[in-house]
């Protein structure tokens, strides 16, 4: 029982704290989950993010989803849901009823816009990140600069990049293993 509120405060915690999207609760997810609490290593938090960019959902509840099924099985994937979720329920419902009163104030659009700003310097930093493990040699970088490149001048949707970055380093790790390669 305990594990199951550390789960739901956690993620509860991270729900409240979230702004700006998916993409920006990773550098939170990165401090609370794997630096502070240890319950996820890096690279498992790296696949349970682009999981969850890929599957129907929100990114922030699938990542939960994922994450509390690891550590409680379904029931923990249901409470640590329940708890990224909580937050934003509560805060949504206190907003919807006051924002449109107020949304045309000049000190509230500068407070939103200061908002942004924040979102993408942690994006940023969360990338920066995660770019220094998972680009680990010179197929991953290109692999890296191939989906970046496309990504800026394009609307390919992120589930076929994962997907053809998923198969291109499947085709990488054969080829390594047919030329003698140690198999990773």
């Amino acid at each position: 029982m305990r594990k199951l509120w550390d789960l739901f405060w956690t993620f509860a915690k991270i729900g409240v704290m979230t702004f700006g999207g998916g993409a920006a609760m990773l550098p939170i997810l990165q401090r609370e989950l794997q630096q502070k609490r240890g319950w996820v290593s890096e690279e498992e938090l790296m696949d349970y993010y682009a999981i969850g960019q890929c599957t129907p959902g929100i990114i922030a509840v699938n990542t939960a989803t994922f994450v509390g099924c690891k550590l409680g099985g379904t029931l923990g994937g249901a409470v640590a849901t329940a708890g990224i979720v909580f937050p934003s329920l509560v805060i949504i419902m206190v907003l919807a009823g006051v924002i449109t009163n107020f949304a045309h104030l000049a000190w509230v659009q500068n407070a939103f816009a200061g908002i942004r700003a924040c979102v993408c310097v942690q994006i940023f930093n969360a990338v920066r990140k995660l770019a220094k493990k998972a680009v680990t040699d010179g197929w991953t970088m290109f692999l890296f600069l191939v989906v970046f490149v496309v990504s800026v001048f394009t609307d390919v949707s992120p589930v076929l990049f994962v997907v053809l970055a998923a198969l291109a380093g499947l085709a990488i790790q054969c080829a390594r293993v047919k030329q003698g390669g140690a198999e990773v």
